[in-house]
């Protein structure tokens, strides 16, 4: 499990998030610039750190890189809530707190994911006990070999 992100890496991250696309350092920069003042280089570095650690890959173009995620933020936020949790002494009451905490638009989502998860599993339940396709038909010439030499 990977670290939290810094605050401007997080800031970083969300604008590859949401666009979506390779980024440039200059894209990311000019965007950053509408609510801080930051230069070139750090958002330069920022983003060759993030890198480093994996969480987005680039591509050189020209003197320049283009920059794109690795994983999505629902993967990152997916990641954090469980590391939060496998540290608990107690899962199933720190679940219990978490789902306290909860507005009821969240507890909604909780409950649709479930049943995403539920119905994925009992797909692959269903296929795994559908009987094996029958053998093809002697003669069948799909499923026989070629002779050797042909």
């Amino acid at each position: 499990m990977p670290r939290p992100l810094g605050d401007l890496e997080d800031a970083v991250m969300t604008r590859v998030w949401q666009w979506n696309r390779p980024v440039t350092v200059r894209e990311v920069l000019e965007d950053l610039q509408q609510e801080r003042s930051i230069a070139y280089t750090t958002v330069m570095t920022v983003m060759d750190n993030l890198h480093q650690k994996g969480w987005v890959r680039r591509e050189a173009e020209g003197r320049a890189y283009r920059y794109t995620a690795v994983s999505t933020r629902a993967a990152y936020s997916a990641a954090l809530m469980n590391e939060a949790w496998s540290t608990s002494d107690n899962p199933a009451a720190a679940l219990v707190a978490f789902f306290g905490m909860m507005s009821a638009e969240q507890r909604e989502a909780l409950r649709d994911a479930v049943r995403v998860v539920q119905h994925d599993g009992e797909s692959a339940a269903d296929a795994a006990a559908e009987p094996p396709a029958p053998p093809a038909a002697e003669g069948d010439s799909a499923e026989r070999p070629e002779p050797p030499g042909r």
